[in-house]
């Protein structure tokens, strides 16, 4: 946001993420939003072949990457108790929490495969998901991050940071329809049809020709 009266509010992209049952998320606000966010999209082509080339097994794969800025200096310049004592400790926790599956359930598995339990529940990571404003919410699955601490306190907090991190968008193909991240992404794929169809509104009105078909 900038300091001209008037100016519009710039909201915060984020990656939120839900361990369920648990209802409360976590969330990863981006501190400063990335300048850039690159996407890359590949089709999948159908396995059967034949006469119809054209035929894709469901939709593109998607991922995407972005770099995330982490300072602590706000804080510390305001003496914030939690900045002082443990910098940025808590908000790469959290990032990296991404990957991780819960904590009671590995506890859980632990002390049933120590009682010889037959059966050990598996350990899934949280469901996350991409909110990069009101157009863009979009279900996704982080394949890595890579953490760069640039700056410490002298207790050894990092208090400078640069995440690299890179997503999976998970489609109807990963996900099931009792799943809250399924509806998520059909509302987004919904999103862009409509938006793909304000698009042709306006561009065969620039073309000036009649579309052959």
């Amino acid at each position: 946001m900038t300091g001209f009266p008037g100016s519009p509010r710039t909201l915060k992209g984020a990656i939120v993420a839900y361990a369920f049952p648990d209802l409360v998320p976590s969330v990863v606000v981006f501190q400063y939003n990335p300048e850039t966010l690159t996407r890359s999209l590949s089709p999948r082509t159908s396995q059967g072949g034949g006469t119809e080339p054209q035929r894709a097994d469901g939709p593109p794969e998607e991922s995407i990457s972005l770099t995330m800025e982490i300072d602590a200096a706000d804080q510390l310049e305001k003496a914030d108790p939690l900045a002082v004592s443990v910098g940025l400790h808590p908000v790469l926790a959290a990032l990296e929490g991404l990957l991780y599956p819960p904590l009671p359930l590995v506890i859980a598995n632990q002390a049933l495969s120590l009682a010889g339990g037959a059966f050990i529940a598996g350990e899934p990571v949280p469901i996350a998901l991409l909110i990069w404003g009101p157009a863009r919410v979009l279900p996704v699955r982080v394949e890595s991050i890579s953490i760069t601490e640039q700056a410490f306190d002298p207790n050894l907090n990092p208090i400078l940071a640069k995440a690299d991190v890179s997503l999976k968008v998970l489609t109807y193909r990963e996900l099931e329809p009792s799943s809250p991240a399924y509806w998520v992404y059909m509302a987004s794929f919904t999103q862009k049809e409509v938006m793909a169809a304000l698009n042709l509104a306006t561009g065969t009105g620039l073309l000036g020709v009649r579309l052959p078909i």
